[in-house]
């Protein structure tokens, strides 16, 4: 999780392991304590994902299913069926803080950021059960909770499949990324009210991985209190998504709302790399139908926040 240079690096910032009672991020702690980190396995579990799209459909089988369909559509139905796996972690962690909120909230009762231990066991339930996650969590809107003034309650996979929290020190005295607000994967969901796909960006604390972000806004009372959101190596979005997109007859690449390159065949478009003109924010946000502009095709991605684009001719 982060910008396009890192959520966080070395100033004002921990990761390190802790218990499931243990604090997950602390705003103005440093010293949290150490603990020994649970485990889901000692062979990393998104290897088997990779492994299910990469033969899920072999090259015969998409030449012959290809005489009876798009290859767009078959760019589009992979896209989908990747993303919604991730986002589904994320819906389960917002539903989950939207209850722990609910029950946290009351006549001269705020929430505080003790009460996000409750979310917890699913956080780590989730990481366990979906495997293209490498970290998941909810990201509190400033002024949310009474005893601080952010919080990321954020569980990450690690090598050989450990479970750690991410131990952030949010105190603006300390660290440089006290602010978290103006991060697309933060901005995305709170402007737009819809889901989002940020990145890619080197997540410099969490993994040192290039990764794609995953968010969605958390609601209370029709009011915006956070994001939850999952995380997802770029390596392994593009294991999925980008032996549909070689099959397509001319360069392409997958874009989100700003216009952030996630995945591409383009050599002129690398990953991480933007795409100036189109407003591709306006795409998805009207019907799911095929666009034009520019010298482009837009196709959104099944109801997933990201646009198809290919040349126009």
């Amino acid at each position: 999780m982060g910008r396009s240079t890192g959520l966080a690096g070395p100033a004002g910032a921990v990761a390190d392991t802790d218990p499931v009672d243990g604090a997950a991020s602390r705003v103005g702690d440093p010293h949290a304590v150490e603990e020994t980190a649970s485990r889901v396995g000692e062979s990393d579990p998104v290897d088997e994902v990779v492994d299910r799209f990469r033969d899920s459909d072999p090259v015969d089988e998409v030449v012959d299913r290809s005489r009876d369909s798009d290859p767009v559509d078959e760019v589009v139905r992979r896209v989908r069926d990747t993303l919604e796996e991730v986002f589904a972690a994320v819906a389960e962690t917002g539903a989950d803080t939207a209850a722990l909120l609910t029950a946290a909230s009351g006549p001269g009762r705020e929430p505080v950021a003790a009460d996000l231990a409750g979310l917890r066991p699913g956080l780590r339930a989730r990481l366990a059960g979906h495997p293209l996650v490498s970290g998941v969590g909810f990201v509190a809107a400033p002024g949310l909770l009474a005893d601080a003034p952010g919080w990321l309650e954020w569980w990450q996979r690690g090598p050989g499949g450990a479970v750690r929290p991410l131990l952030l020190d949010l105190d603006p005295e300390h660290s440089a990324y006290s602010d978290y607000t103006h991060w697309d994967w933060y901005t995305l969901p709170r402007e737009t009210g819809r889901r989002a796909v940020a990145g890619p960006y080197v997540d410099y604390l969490c993994s040192d991985e290039y990764s794609l972000t995953l968010s969605e806004p958390v609601g209370l009372g029709g009011r915006f209190v956070g994001v939850a959101a999952a995380d997802v190596y770029l390596r392994h979005f593009e294991a999925a998504v980008l032996p549909v997109l070689q099959r397509l007859p001319a360069p392409a690449r997958l874009v989100n709302a700003r216009g952030r390159v996630a995945a591409s065949t383009d050599p002129d478009h690398l990953a991480g790399s933007l795409t100036k003109g189109p407003d591709f924010a306006a795409v998805l946000a009207g019907p799911p139908a095929e666009h034009r502009a520019d010298g482009l095709r837009l196709r959104p991605c099944g109801g997933t926040p990201l646009v198809l684009v290919t040349t126009d001719g």
